[in-house]
């Protein structure tokens, strides 16, 4: 049988040179990089395709070869493949859930203690020389986390590592989800609306879908607290990036954690990157070395349980 599998853009997943991909088959053809006219003849005679967060758009799934069975998305979002295409064309296409969930969720709660703290005006200021915080008692913002309430949006693997941390940090916790729930373990849950307006952290943890894409945009952020965080560490497009910007210029909330943005990079001009109300960070939740290493192992799972007919993790 063919096993011959390709990593179309190893170097998102292995950027240190710590991964070996050897493990994935015993045939792994590996690319640090691919672009959309490089691709079709990179696949040519493999089986097993794999990518991170590449888009890959209808129009070339449905040119594959007949011998590709199987897309492999290196992550847990998979909303950079055309599922559609890939049923069209007979393939199977799976994700690699909660590999990286303890990670992202200590990205959230990082940013949320620092937000707490202005460590971002604070790690500023010592940059410029600026000693006023030793010299001249605390020039910044510091509050407790204890007794704020945290809203989550989304309370799959990491929205319910998030809850968890946030509750041995004794945060009162909101949630909501695309279906409803009975409060459980601590957590009430509460429509949007409701999250938005009475929670003094606001942390997304859903996927990107069409009825997620802006799902924080002018009117949603106008329901929030003037002295509010957002933290987005799960897509960037679950945002809409100009209207945030707005409402951190002009006060709306107090500032954002962002591991993720609508383009990533942003770019250069991107006011974001300097904005002293905002931490930005370059889509790290994943990136931790052990959670990469646990990554090539599920995805190893993945491949090997797809090849004894017994397909796991499929989401088309």
């Amino acid at each position: 049988m063919n096993h011959k599998t390709v990593v179309l853009n190893a170097a998102k997943m292995n950027f240190d040179g710590n991964l070996d991909f050897s493990v994935l088959s015993e045939d792994v053809t590996v690319y640090d990089d691919t672009d959309q006219h490089q691709l079709l003849a990179r696949i040519q005679g493999a089986a097993v395709v794999v990518t991170k967060e590449m888009p890959v758009g209808g129009n070339l799934i449905r040119q594959f070869p007949d011998s590709v069975k199987l897309i492999c998305e290196a992550g847990t979002g998979y909303n950079n493949l055309d599922l559609e295409a890939a049923r069209q064309k007979g393939i199977t296409v799976c994700n690699i859930p909660a590999y990286s969930s303890k990670r992202v969720a200590h990205t959230a709660v990082m940013m949320i203690l620092n937000l707490s703290s202005s460590m971002q005006l604070q790690m500023k200021m010592l940059a410029r020389g600026c000693h006023d915080n030793f010299t001249k008692n605390l020039q910044v913002s510091h509050v407790e986390v204890n007794d704020k309430v945290l809203g989550i949006i989304g309370a799959g693997n990491i929205g319910r590592e998030v809850i968890k941390i946030a509750q041995a940090m004794d945060m009162k916790i909101l949630a909501h989800t695309r279906t409803f729930r009975e409060d459980a373990d601590g957590v009430h849950y509460v429509d949007l609306p409701t999250l938005l307006r009475e929670s003094d952290y606001v942390s997304l943890h859903c996927p990107l879908t069409p009825e997620t894409r802006h799902l924080i945009n002018r009117e949603t952020l106008s329901m929030m607290k003037p002295t509010a965080f957002l933290i987005n560490t799960s897509r960037g497009a679950l945002v809409d990036e100009p209207a945030l910007i707005e409402a951190l210029k002009t006060g709306v909330i107090a500032g954002a954690g962002l591991d993720v943005q609508e383009t990533e990079p942003p770019l250069p001009e991107n006011p974001l990157y300097t904005m002293d109300n905002v931490i930005l960070t370059p889509h790290m939740g994943w990136k931790g070395l052990e959670t990469r290493k646990r990554l090539v192992s599920i995805l190893a799972g993945n491949i090997e349980a797809y090849f004894q007919g017994m397909p796991v993790n499929v989401v088309s």
